[in-house]
């Protein structure tokens, strides 16, 4: 039996999946015929049922994945296969606290909430309002959001949180905004960026050169599917490729005894001086001196009200 309120699957023959929540109120229409929401409550997850013009229809339960792409969008949203990596990497989990700006649509805020679960905490901020009340819809269309809040806020005004365990950034310049989220979260804690395009991967890992960040990864994941046929299993023609790219950094005062002990090569050595002569020229242009990775020098943040939405 499927309780009334469940996000359920309607799968046709042709492949075609429409996901709505069961109402003792409101039946299923559509081409193919209508399916009475009383029949459908009677059944169970996997069950093929008839609708009124005696067409099959496969009865489905909404996995984490089918909510994400169902979700309303005025914005790209990140994919599952990212969004999966993404919480993995960051330790979203029960009992954690995770801070996310620029939620958008809210695909990876429904993931986080998910992975979070009622012990959890995802505090995600938006700077624009649209955005943030298309999110807060979305989550509770999922039937997720209960552990979230959603401040309409721009995080380069600072964030409303401190001592996260881990923060993630969705914004076109994240480097922007280093200060502040170091501010957030607590030593140790995780960061994680998605950017679309090379240049601002290089705009960000220059950023992070300059503060207390270590164990730094760039990467992309692309997710091939196979043809699920025994006696022909191959490739699909077709599959995701590059979405985006994926960095991740931890909150760490660099120590200068643990990096001289490092093994280096004349290559490593290269790019440390090129480094270094980086650092100090910009230091030079901004009149300023020298900024240690190590001091935990802060921009303060934007005394601005934090509200929910």
């Amino acid at each position: 039996m499927i309780p009334y309120g469940s996000l359920v699957i309607y799968l046709t023959p042709k492949g075609k999946r429409y996901v709505k929540r069961l109402s003792d109120t409101e039946d299923w229409h559509s081409n193919e015929g209508v399916l009475k929401s009383s029949d459908v409550h009677e059944a169970d997850f996997g069950d093929t049922l008839e609708t009124s013009l005696g067409r099959p229809v496969q009865i489905l339960e909404a996995t984490l994945q089918d909510r994400l792409k169902g979700v309303k969008r005025l914005t790209q949203i990140i994919y599952p296969k990212d969004a999966a990596y993404i919480c993995m990497r960051l330790g979203a989990g029960p009992g954690r606290t995770i801070v996310e700006a620029g939620c958008g649509s809210g695909g990876l805020t429904c993931a986080l909430s998910w992975f979070c679960g009622p012990t959890g905490r995802v505090v995600s901020h938006e700077a624009r309002e649209e955005f943030a009340r298309l999110a807060r819809r979305n989550l509770e269309w999922a039937g997720l959001g209960d552990n979230v809040e959603i401040h309409v806020r721009d995080a380069r005004e600072g964030f409303c949180i401190e001592g996260a365990d881990a923060l993630f950034l969705d914004m076109r310049t994240p480097w922007e905004c280093l200060d502040q989220a170091v501010k957030a979260v607590r030593p140790g804690a995780m960061f994680g960026f998605l950017l679309p395009t090379v240049l601002q991967v290089s705009e960000l890992l220059k950023g992070l050169e300059k503060g207390p960040f270590g164990s730094i990864e760039v990467e992309e994941l692309l997710l091939r599917g196979w043809k699920p046929l025994a006696d022909r299993l191959r490739p699909n023609d077709r599959m995701i490729a590059h979405t985006g790219f994926l960095v991740f950094a931890r909150h760490q005062k660099r120590s200068a005894s643990f990096e001289a002990l490092k093994p280096k090569g004349t290559r490593e050595r290269k790019q440390e001086a090129a480094l270094q002569r980086r650092l100090a020229d910009q230091d030079a242009e901004a009149g300023t001196e020298p900024l240690s990775a190590s001091d935990g020098t802060l921009v303060e943040a934007g005394e601005e009200a934090c509200e929910e939405v």
